[in-house]
Protein backbone atom coordinates (compact mmCIF):
# COMPACT_ATOMS: atom_id res chain seq x y z
CA UNK A 1 0.00 0.00 0.00
CA UNK A 2 1.18 3.33 -0.60
CA UNK A 3 2.19 5.62 1.71
CA UNK A 4 2.98 9.38 1.82
CA UNK A 5 5.21 11.50 4.19
CA UNK A 6 6.89 15.25 3.96
CA UNK A 7 9.32 17.17 4.41
CA UNK A 8 10.69 21.08 4.10
CA UNK A 9 13.34 23.20 3.68
CA UNK A 10 13.40 26.73 3.10
CA UNK A 11 15.67 27.64 0.02
CA UNK A 12 17.77 30.77 0.72
CA UNK A 13 18.88 32.68 -2.92
CA UNK A 14 22.71 33.60 -3.15
CA UNK A 15 21.41 36.97 -3.96
CA UNK A 16 17.95 38.68 -3.96
CA UNK A 17 16.04 37.15 -6.65
CA UNK A 18 14.34 40.23 -8.37
CA UNK A 19 11.17 39.48 -9.90
CA UNK A 20 7.87 41.43 -11.14
CA UNK A 21 6.52 40.17 -8.40
CA UNK A 22 9.94 42.08 -6.37
CA UNK A 23 12.26 40.84 -4.75
CA UNK A 24 12.55 37.00 -3.48
CA UNK A 25 15.37 36.51 -0.56
CA UNK A 26 14.17 32.58 -0.10
CA UNK A 27 11.87 30.04 -1.29
CA UNK A 28 10.20 27.04 0.66
CA UNK A 29 10.21 24.19 -0.95
CA UNK A 30 8.13 20.52 0.17
CA UNK A 31 8.94 17.15 -0.31
CA UNK A 32 6.89 14.11 -0.47
CA UNK A 33 8.06 11.40 0.33
CA UNK A 34 6.10 8.36 -1.06
CA UNK A 35 6.42 4.42 0.06
CA UNK A 36 4.91 1.11 -0.37
CA UNK A 37 5.03 -1.06 2.23
CA UNK A 38 4.88 -4.06 -0.21
CA UNK A 39 8.86 -2.61 -1.16
CA UNK A 40 9.96 -0.50 2.05
CA UNK A 41 13.51 0.00 0.76
CA UNK A 42 12.46 2.39 -2.39
CA UNK A 43 11.04 5.99 -1.75
CA UNK A 44 9.91 8.40 -4.46
CA UNK A 45 10.21 11.79 -3.77
CA UNK A 46 8.43 14.55 -5.12
CA UNK A 47 8.81 18.49 -5.16
CA UNK A 48 5.49 21.27 -4.50
CA UNK A 49 7.38 24.49 -4.07
CA UNK A 50 4.76 27.04 -4.99
CA UNK A 51 6.14 30.29 -6.02
CA UNK A 52 5.21 33.56 -4.13
CA UNK A 53 3.00 35.93 -6.35
CA UNK A 54 2.28 33.14 -8.95
CA UNK A 55 1.40 29.70 -8.09
CA UNK A 56 -2.28 29.58 -7.22
CA UNK A 57 -1.81 27.59 -4.38
CA UNK A 58 0.88 29.92 -2.95
CA UNK A 59 -0.81 30.35 0.58
CA UNK A 60 -0.85 30.00 4.22
CA UNK A 61 -2.67 27.05 4.29
CA UNK A 62 -0.45 25.07 1.86
CA UNK A 63 1.13 22.59 4.61
CA UNK A 64 -2.82 21.87 6.06
CA UNK A 65 -3.35 20.88 2.90
CA UNK A 66 0.09 18.83 2.17
CA UNK A 67 -0.81 17.03 5.49
CA UNK A 68 -4.74 16.44 4.93
CA UNK A 69 -3.89 14.46 1.70
CA UNK A 70 -0.76 12.57 3.42
CA UNK A 71 -3.49 11.50 5.45
CA UNK A 72 -6.11 10.62 2.72
CA UNK A 73 -3.96 8.82 1.02
CA UNK A 74 -2.35 6.55 4.03
CA UNK A 75 -5.81 6.17 5.28
CA UNK A 76 -7.43 4.91 1.28
CA UNK A 77 -5.06 1.83 0.84
CA UNK A 78 -4.30 2.10 -2.80
CA UNK A 79 -1.74 -0.04 -4.38
CA UNK A 80 1.24 1.05 -5.70
CA UNK A 81 -0.15 0.21 -9.77
CA UNK A 82 -2.95 2.45 -8.82
CA UNK A 83 -3.93 4.17 -12.23
CA UNK A 84 -1.84 7.26 -11.91
CA UNK A 85 -4.90 9.55 -12.78
CA UNK A 86 -7.14 8.31 -10.09
CA UNK A 87 -4.28 9.26 -7.67
CA UNK A 88 -3.45 12.79 -9.31
CA UNK A 89 -7.57 12.96 -8.79
CA UNK A 90 -6.68 13.05 -4.85
CA UNK A 91 -5.38 16.83 -5.69
CA UNK A 92 -7.65 19.22 -7.21
CA UNK A 93 -6.43 21.39 -10.41
CA UNK A 94 -6.15 24.53 -8.14
CA UNK A 95 -3.38 22.96 -6.47
CA UNK A 96 -0.73 23.17 -9.11
CA UNK A 97 2.74 22.62 -6.90
CA UNK A 98 1.10 20.36 -4.95
CA UNK A 99 -0.41 18.18 -8.31
CA UNK A 100 3.34 18.31 -9.49
CA UNK A 101 4.98 17.50 -6.22
CA UNK A 102 2.55 14.07 -6.20
CA UNK A 103 3.29 13.16 -9.69
CA UNK A 104 6.80 13.15 -10.05
CA UNK A 105 6.93 11.16 -6.67
CA UNK A 106 4.42 8.71 -8.22
CA UNK A 107 6.92 8.59 -11.57
CA UNK A 108 10.08 8.04 -9.02
CA UNK A 109 8.85 5.41 -7.19
CA UNK A 110 7.15 3.83 -10.03
CA UNK A 111 10.63 3.55 -11.61
CA UNK A 112 12.35 2.19 -8.54
CA UNK A 113 13.15 5.46 -6.07
CA UNK A 114 16.28 6.60 -7.63
CA UNK A 115 15.28 9.99 -9.31
CA UNK A 116 15.15 8.48 -12.68
CA UNK A 117 11.30 9.13 -13.76
CA UNK A 118 12.16 8.25 -17.52
CA UNK A 119 14.42 6.57 -19.59
CA UNK A 120 15.98 8.42 -22.43
CA UNK A 121 19.69 9.86 -23.06
CA UNK A 122 19.13 12.47 -20.62
CA UNK A 123 18.53 10.65 -17.81
CA UNK A 124 21.05 7.68 -18.50
CA UNK A 125 24.03 10.47 -18.59
CA UNK A 126 24.68 10.15 -22.58
CA UNK A 127 23.55 13.32 -23.56
CA UNK A 128 22.88 16.88 -22.16
CA UNK A 129 19.69 19.08 -22.74
CA UNK A 130 20.67 22.71 -23.77
CA UNK A 131 19.33 25.42 -21.87
CA UNK A 132 19.13 29.22 -21.70
CA UNK A 133 21.44 31.15 -19.30
CA UNK A 134 19.31 33.09 -17.22
CA UNK A 135 20.31 36.40 -16.48
CA UNK A 136 18.22 38.27 -13.56
CA UNK A 137 16.75 41.18 -12.96
CA UNK A 138 18.69 43.79 -11.26
CA UNK A 139 21.51 47.07 -11.75
CA UNK A 140 23.00 47.38 -14.85
CA UNK A 141 26.61 46.80 -12.78
CA UNK A 142 24.88 43.42 -12.19
CA UNK A 143 23.67 42.57 -15.02
CA UNK A 144 26.69 43.15 -17.10
CA UNK A 145 28.24 40.91 -14.84
CA UNK A 146 26.12 38.29 -15.41
CA UNK A 147 26.36 38.71 -18.91
CA UNK A 148 30.28 38.28 -19.06
CA UNK A 149 30.08 35.05 -16.97
CA UNK A 150 27.68 33.64 -18.98
CA UNK A 151 29.06 33.74 -23.00
CA UNK A 152 32.43 32.70 -20.50
CA UNK A 153 31.05 29.72 -19.45
CA UNK A 154 29.72 28.52 -23.66
CA UNK A 155 26.12 29.61 -23.70
CA UNK A 156 24.66 30.04 -26.78
CA UNK A 157 21.33 31.60 -25.89
CA UNK A 158 21.04 33.82 -23.21
CA UNK A 159 17.53 34.93 -21.62
CA UNK A 160 17.47 38.58 -20.42
CA UNK A 161 14.30 39.33 -17.51
CA UNK A 162 13.11 43.20 -18.64
CA UNK A 163 10.84 45.81 -17.29
CA UNK A 164 12.67 46.81 -13.98
CA UNK A 165 15.01 48.93 -14.76
CA UNK A 166 15.07 52.23 -17.48
CA UNK A 167 13.73 50.96 -20.67
CA UNK A 168 16.38 52.81 -22.73
CA UNK A 169 18.81 51.03 -20.43
CA UNK A 170 17.38 47.75 -20.91
CA UNK A 171 18.31 48.38 -24.91
CA UNK A 172 21.93 49.67 -23.92
CA UNK A 173 22.31 46.15 -22.48
CA UNK A 174 21.06 44.35 -25.61
CA UNK A 175 23.49 46.38 -27.45
CA UNK A 176 26.61 45.84 -26.01
CA UNK A 177 25.21 41.84 -26.08
CA UNK A 178 24.96 42.26 -29.67
CA UNK A 179 27.94 44.15 -30.10
CA UNK A 180 29.98 40.78 -28.43
CA UNK A 181 27.72 38.27 -30.60
CA UNK A 182 25.28 38.61 -33.51
CA UNK A 183 22.11 36.53 -33.95
CA UNK A 184 23.87 33.57 -35.87
CA UNK A 185 26.11 33.48 -32.59
CA UNK A 186 23.66 33.86 -29.95
CA UNK A 187 20.31 33.86 -29.30
CA UNK A 188 18.89 35.65 -27.56
CA UNK A 189 15.63 35.61 -25.41
CA UNK A 190 13.76 38.22 -23.22
CA UNK A 191 11.05 37.97 -20.67
CA UNK A 192 8.91 41.00 -19.67
CA UNK A 193 6.82 39.60 -17.12
CA UNK A 194 4.07 41.41 -18.06
CA UNK A 195 5.55 45.11 -17.68
CA UNK A 196 4.44 46.60 -20.90
CA UNK A 197 1.24 48.41 -21.28
CA UNK A 198 -1.09 47.62 -23.76
CA UNK A 199 -0.57 50.94 -25.52
CA UNK A 200 2.96 51.03 -25.41
CA UNK A 201 4.12 46.85 -26.10
CA UNK A 202 4.16 47.68 -30.05
CA UNK A 203 6.48 50.39 -29.69
CA UNK A 204 8.72 48.82 -27.11
CA UNK A 205 8.59 45.62 -29.55
CA UNK A 206 9.50 47.90 -32.54
CA UNK A 207 13.05 49.02 -30.51
CA UNK A 208 13.55 45.47 -29.41
CA UNK A 209 13.23 43.91 -32.78
CA UNK A 210 16.72 45.36 -33.93
CA UNK A 211 18.78 43.14 -31.74
CA UNK A 212 17.48 40.27 -33.04
CA UNK A 213 15.68 38.56 -30.58
CA UNK A 214 14.64 34.73 -30.67
CA UNK A 215 11.55 35.73 -28.70
CA UNK A 216 9.73 38.01 -25.73
CA UNK A 217 7.52 36.04 -22.73
CA UNK A 218 4.83 37.66 -21.82
CA UNK A 219 5.08 41.17 -23.02
CA UNK A 220 1.78 42.52 -21.53
CA UNK A 221 -0.01 41.71 -17.88
CA UNK A 222 -1.92 38.08 -18.18
CA UNK A 223 -5.67 38.06 -18.45
CA UNK A 224 -5.86 40.64 -21.87
CA UNK A 225 -6.42 38.21 -24.47
CA UNK A 226 -8.23 40.67 -26.67
CA UNK A 227 -5.11 43.11 -26.51
CA UNK A 228 -2.64 40.15 -26.09
CA UNK A 229 -3.81 38.42 -29.74
CA UNK A 230 -3.41 42.46 -31.35
CA UNK A 231 0.24 41.99 -29.68
CA UNK A 232 1.11 38.98 -30.83
CA UNK A 233 -0.84 39.44 -34.28
CA UNK A 234 1.58 42.73 -34.91
CA UNK A 235 5.23 41.86 -33.21
CA UNK A 236 8.37 42.21 -35.16
CA UNK A 237 9.18 40.15 -31.78
CA UNK A 238 7.52 36.29 -31.52
CA UNK A 239 5.43 36.16 -28.38
CA UNK A 240 5.73 33.84 -26.06
CA UNK A 241 2.89 33.31 -23.49
CA UNK A 242 3.97 32.42 -20.21
CA UNK A 243 1.69 34.08 -16.96
CA UNK A 244 -1.00 33.57 -19.06
CA UNK A 245 -1.25 29.60 -19.22
CA UNK A 246 -1.58 29.73 -15.35
CA UNK A 247 -4.54 29.10 -13.69
CA UNK A 248 -6.36 28.00 -16.96
CA UNK A 249 -7.19 24.46 -16.64
CA UNK A 250 -10.32 23.57 -18.43
CA UNK A 251 -9.15 21.96 -21.94
CA UNK A 252 -11.81 24.13 -24.01
CA UNK A 253 -10.46 27.70 -22.54
CA UNK A 254 -7.31 26.37 -22.89
CA UNK A 255 -7.69 25.76 -26.79
CA UNK A 256 -10.04 29.28 -27.28
CA UNK A 257 -7.05 30.93 -25.53
CA UNK A 258 -4.35 30.17 -28.38
CA UNK A 259 -6.75 30.40 -30.54
CA UNK A 260 -7.44 33.69 -29.54
CA UNK A 261 -4.11 35.41 -28.84
CA UNK A 262 -2.12 32.65 -31.83
CA UNK A 263 1.62 33.23 -29.78
CA UNK A 264 4.72 31.94 -31.31
CA UNK A 265 5.22 29.93 -28.71
CA UNK A 266 4.02 28.83 -24.96
CA UNK A 267 6.36 28.40 -21.93
CA UNK A 268 5.39 25.35 -19.90
CA UNK A 269 6.15 25.53 -16.15
CA UNK A 270 4.93 22.12 -14.19
CA UNK A 271 4.67 23.45 -11.20
CA UNK A 272 2.44 26.43 -12.21
CA UNK A 273 0.26 24.40 -14.79
CA UNK A 274 -0.38 21.22 -12.75
CA UNK A 275 2.53 18.82 -13.54
CA UNK A 276 4.08 16.93 -16.26
CA UNK A 277 0.88 15.82 -17.87
CA UNK A 278 -0.71 19.16 -17.25
CA UNK A 279 2.15 20.29 -19.74
CA UNK A 280 1.91 17.97 -21.94
CA UNK A 281 -1.89 18.37 -22.20
CA UNK A 282 -1.09 21.71 -23.11
CA UNK A 283 1.93 21.17 -25.61
CA UNK A 284 -0.29 18.79 -27.49
CA UNK A 285 -2.74 21.43 -27.61
CA UNK A 286 -0.26 24.03 -28.57
CA UNK A 287 0.75 22.03 -31.46
CA UNK A 288 -2.45 21.08 -33.00
CA UNK A 289 -2.85 25.20 -33.77
CA UNK A 290 0.95 25.01 -35.02
CA UNK A 291 2.17 26.95 -31.62
CA UNK A 292 5.89 25.66 -30.42
CA UNK A 293 6.97 25.52 -26.81
CA UNK A 294 9.62 24.92 -24.27
CA UNK A 295 9.99 23.96 -20.75
CA UNK A 296 10.97 26.09 -18.05
CA UNK A 297 11.54 25.50 -14.59
CA UNK A 298 9.82 27.58 -11.85
CA UNK A 299 12.88 28.41 -9.13
CA UNK A 300 12.10 24.65 -7.55
CA UNK A 301 15.12 23.09 -6.06
CA UNK A 302 17.23 20.44 -7.79
CA UNK A 303 14.55 18.11 -7.34
CA UNK A 304 11.77 19.42 -8.76
CA UNK A 305 14.86 20.65 -11.77
CA UNK A 306 15.71 17.20 -12.04
CA UNK A 307 12.05 15.83 -13.17
CA UNK A 308 11.14 18.52 -15.33
CA UNK A 309 14.68 18.23 -17.03
CA UNK A 310 14.02 14.37 -17.63
CA UNK A 311 11.07 15.49 -19.03
CA UNK A 312 12.79 17.88 -21.73
CA UNK A 313 14.98 14.34 -22.04
CA UNK A 314 11.95 12.45 -23.29
CA UNK A 315 9.77 15.46 -25.44
CA UNK A 316 11.81 18.24 -26.01
CA UNK A 317 14.31 19.11 -28.92
CA UNK A 318 17.42 18.10 -28.93
CA UNK A 319 18.87 21.69 -29.86
CA UNK A 320 15.88 23.81 -28.57
CA UNK A 321 17.23 24.89 -25.23
CA UNK A 322 15.05 24.94 -22.69
CA UNK A 323 14.71 27.38 -18.99
CA UNK A 324 16.50 25.25 -16.99
CA UNK A 325 19.26 26.96 -15.80
CA UNK A 326 17.85 27.43 -11.98
CA UNK A 327 19.64 24.87 -10.11
CA UNK A 328 22.29 27.14 -9.31
CA UNK A 329 20.61 30.01 -7.76
CA UNK A 330 20.41 28.69 -4.04
CA UNK A 331 23.69 28.45 -1.33
CA UNK A 332 21.72 26.01 0.56
CA UNK A 333 20.14 23.72 -2.29
CA UNK A 334 19.96 19.84 -2.17
CA UNK A 335 23.43 18.55 -3.81
CA UNK A 336 22.96 16.71 -7.07
CA UNK A 337 24.42 14.86 -9.97
CA UNK A 338 23.07 17.76 -12.05
CA UNK A 339 26.03 20.00 -13.99
CA UNK A 340 25.76 22.32 -16.48
CA UNK A 341 28.69 22.34 -19.67
CA UNK A 342 28.71 24.97 -22.14
CA UNK A 343 25.35 25.70 -22.21
CA UNK A 344 23.73 22.27 -21.39
CA UNK A 345 22.95 20.32 -18.15
CA UNK A 346 23.50 17.16 -17.91
CA UNK A 347 22.31 14.43 -15.31
CA UNK A 348 25.26 11.18 -13.89
CA UNK A 349 22.68 9.25 -12.82
CA UNK A 350 25.45 7.14 -10.56
CA UNK A 351 26.01 10.32 -8.89
CA UNK A 352 25.06 11.10 -5.31
CA UNK A 353 22.26 12.85 -4.59
CA UNK A 354 21.58 15.08 -1.17
CA UNK A 355 18.04 13.76 -0.11
CA UNK A 356 15.71 15.29 2.01
CA UNK A 357 14.80 13.02 5.01
CA UNK A 358 10.72 12.48 5.62
CA UNK A 359 9.80 14.66 8.62
CA UNK A 360 12.34 17.19 8.97
CA UNK A 361 11.44 20.76 8.85
CA UNK A 362 14.60 22.78 7.56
Amino acid sequence: MLQLHYSRRTLRFSFPARTSRGALTEHVAWYLHLTDTAHPGAEGLGEAAPLAGLSPDYRPDFEARLAALCETLNQAGLPADAPLEDLLALVPPEWPALRFGLETALLDLYHGGRRQLFDNAFSRGEAGVPINGLIWMGDAAFMREQIRKKLTEGYSCLKLKIGSLDFATELQLLAEIRAEAGPDELTLRVDANGAFAPAEALGKLEQLARFGLHSIEQPIRAGQWAAMAEVCRHSPVPVALDEELIGVTDPARQAALLHETRPAYIILKPTLVGGMAAALEWWQLAEEQNISWWLTSALESNIGLNAISQLAGEYALPDFPQGLGTGQLYHNNLAAPLHIRQGQLHLQPQGAWELPVAGQML
